[in-house]
């Protein structure tokens, strides 16, 4: 991310907000950096991260693991901090062309094309309930096993349900422990993500690209 000085001043300002917290200096960035994209303090409690999600994030992100996404919104929300540091490859889930189906939502559809092509991509889920559903049930089949899988959709029915088999994998994840959520929050998790990773790997990458 570009930072202006007003970013800055709008970060100390949720930094004095939240006062003491739990988090780790690298899961806080993430936390601040949802506050300042959505200007909601609740998520401070909402966030909830899998034991070595960041270093799994990391890892993966500065190894060029391709990233799958549900929908356009979050596609382009974190394009171009993608393109500017490891320039993962990144496809979304709606966009990708399926043959017709009833049983499955056309995004469904498309995880899970995509998902059984890069079964250990970084999965992004910020909108679609029916994407996280069927992602949750290619996991716990042992079709994929996915570097990280951020879930943020928002969702009344089952949703929190979906979210808690996620926990209950071995897979990395990053997920809202609400039904609140959307690919705003997904895009600020990754945007993070991506800067914290290049903070550890990039100059390496730089040197070697």
């Amino acid at each position: 991310m570009e930072w202006h000085v007003t970013d800055a001043q709008s970060l100390a300002i949720i930094d004095r907000e939240v006062g003491e917290h739990v988090f780790s200096p690298a899961e806080y960035e993430i936390v601040r950096r949802v506050i300042y994209a959505t200007s909601d303090f609740e998520y401070k409690s909402l966030i909830r991260f899998s034991e070595h999600a960041l270093q799994a994030a990391a890892a993966a992100l500065a190894s060029r693991t391709t990233i799958v996404v549900d929908v356009p919104m979050v596609q382009v929300g974190i394009a171009q901090v993608v393109q500017n540091t490891f320039a993962n490859a990144v496809y979304c889930g709606m966009e990708t062309p399926t043959r017709p189906q009833k049983e499955k939502t056309h995004v469904a559809w498309g995880i899970e094309t995509l998902a059984k092509r890069y079964p250990e991509g970084i999965f992004v889920i910020g909108q679609a309930q029916t994407a996280l559903t069927t992602l949750v049930d290619l996991i716990e089949a042992e079709e994929i096993k996915p570097a990280l899988v951020i879930a943020t959709p928002a969702g009344f029915l089952h949703i929190d349900a979906d979210k808690e088999r996620l926990r209950d994998s071995l897979v990395p994840n990053i997920t809202i422990d609400s039904p609140k959520g959307n690919a705003v929050v997904a895009a600020a998790i990754v945007d993070g993500l991506v800067d914290l990773a290049w903070l550890a790997f990039g100059e390496e990458r730089g040197v070697r690209s």
